[in-house]
């Protein structure tokens, strides 16, 4: 056998030889960076406002990010502690995630301190941004937030005119708050002048502890006139959490009154109507400014997203009631209880 046809076999066995070689180095995830794991924390205590953290992990599975492969959330467990939203932001700042993903309001506030003086990027959902140093503004939030705000004023200012619609006689509308509530300074402010020119007076109860309104409604329980013909659910965790909410409503049932509730969930436990965002759309509201941030978006840069509204009916609440509700809000609602 001569010299050339010996080095043709020899290049013969290389090629396979080298493509073997290859084919195991690719393999074995040498020649090749891992793939980078994203760290994200959830800041969320508040139970009834889960749907919005199933609703981004919905979504960021869409856009790509697969939990236990490339992504990893970091979350603590619901609490009925007013301190715990902020125990949980420093724990989660501790871990220096990618980012931290809060709401509703009082956690995105917890947030917000926990991480002042980090590099860690904060995408709030169901916030209140409206009147506070959270955000420059919407469309250029600055800072290291942005996210989807919880639409306020609009929300409050709805529920006011829907309840006038479904029962225009009411004159006296009790509405119950925490008075250093992050959404309070910023509802009232829209519901004064509204309540005002439609006629209404607003039965305000600032309040310190759920219990101040509890108490409230039971001295009206022994008055011969309770002073009010309808309640209207403020956006603050003293009105939207079960107990809350739980004490509200029975009020409202037992004196057979109408009540204007601010969560879907609300139409099911006592409410004639609730007007929101839905919960899991904002979720995936959130995980879109996520992703943005997760890709090298300076996150003080991406605008604030503002969710639209929906319309909850239970129109077996309101024919109890003997109120009508009309044919236009019933076309617009989103879920009718019947």
């Amino acid at each position: 056998m001569n010299k050339s046809t010996t080095k043709g076999m020899a290049r013969k066995l290389w090629i396979p030889i080298t493509w073997i070689m290859l084919a195991a180095l690719l393999l074995s995830g040498c020649g090749a960076s891992k793939p980078k794991v994203y760290h994200v924390g959830i800041l969320n205590t508040n139970a009834n406002f889960a749907a919005i953290g199933t609703g981004f992990k919905a979504e960021m599975t869409k856009l790509g990010y697969a939990e236990g492969q490339n992504i990893v959330y970091v979350q603590g467990a619901a609490s009925t502690d007013p301190a715990e939203a902020q125990r949980q932001a420093k724990t989660l700042v501790n871990e220096k995630p990618d980012l931290i993903v809060a709401f509703p309001a009082p956690e995105t506030v917890a947030a917000y301190q926990a991480t002042q003086g980090t590099n860690i990027p904060v995408v709030c959902a169901y916030a209140q941004l409206d009147g506070t140093n959270l955000i420059k503004s919407v469309t250029n939030p600055g800072g290291n937030m942005t996210g989807v705000r919880y639409p306020g004023p609009e929300s409050v200012d709805k529920r006011l005119e829907t309840m006038h619609q479904i029962a225009p006689n009411v004159k006296r509308v009790w509405i119950g708050y925490d008075k250093n509530g992050p959404n309070t300074a910023v509802a009232l402010a829209a519901l004064r002048p509204l309540a005002s020119s439609m006629g209404i007076t607003l039965v305000e109860v600032p309040a310190n502890t759920k219990a101040d309104l509890a108490a409230d409604l039971a001295a009206r329980a022994n008055l011969a006139d309770i002073g009010i013909d309808a309640i209207i659910i403020m956006p603050d965790d003293f009105n939207a959490s079960p107990d809350g909410f739980a004490v509200i409503s029975k009020f409202a049932t037992t004196h057979k009154i109408p009540l204007a509730g601010g969560l879907p969930w609300m139409i099911q436990q006592g409410a004639v109507f609730a007007n929101g965002p839905d919960l899991a759309s904002i979720g995936k509201l959130a995980a879109d400014s996520a992703d943005e941030v997760l890709k090298g978006v300076s996150v003080g840069t991406i605008p604030v997203v503002t969710p639209n509204q929906q319309l909850y009916i239970n129109y077996k609440v309101a024919q109890g009631l003997g109120l009508t509700v009309p044919v236009g809000l019933l076309s617009e609602a989103a879920q009718i209880i019947r």
